[in-house]
């Protein structure tokens, strides 16, 4: 688990110098070390050096546009039925009393489809 001190805030599209692409379908938790090595990365690029980052993905972003969720299911490991295997889900971050099966708070987002 990522300690709250240490946890940032990437952007899944990099914003490289442009106005800011802060939309909260566009932003992510992440430890320094994935912030770092993804750094300006498209996402497709970070996602397929390691597959199971898709799996991540889909079970954390919730909150992320169809199209990213659409291409993490395609590059995510998947099991013999085809399906993509998930990380068991982890304590959350935001709060030790909080139920790790609640929906995301950012499902509702006024940015998703």
């Amino acid at each position: 688990m990522v300690s709250a001190r240490t946890i940032t805030l990437d952007h899944v599209t990099p914003r490289r110098g442009q106005n800011a692409y802060d939309r909260r379908d566009n932003l992510v938790l992440s430890c320094q070390a994935c912030n770092a090595s993804k750094a300006d990365k498209a996402f497709l690029t970070f996602l397929l050096a390691r597959p199971q980052r898709a799996a991540n993905i889909l079970r954390y972003g919730d909150h992320l546009s169809l199209m990213l969720l659409d291409l993490a299911r395609q590059i995510a490991p998947k099991d013999a039925n085809g399906q993509p295997v998930l990380p068991a889900r982890a304590r959350p971050v935001y709060g030790p009393d909080d139920d790790d099966d609640a929906e995301s708070p950012y499902k509702e987002s006024p940015y998703s489809d």
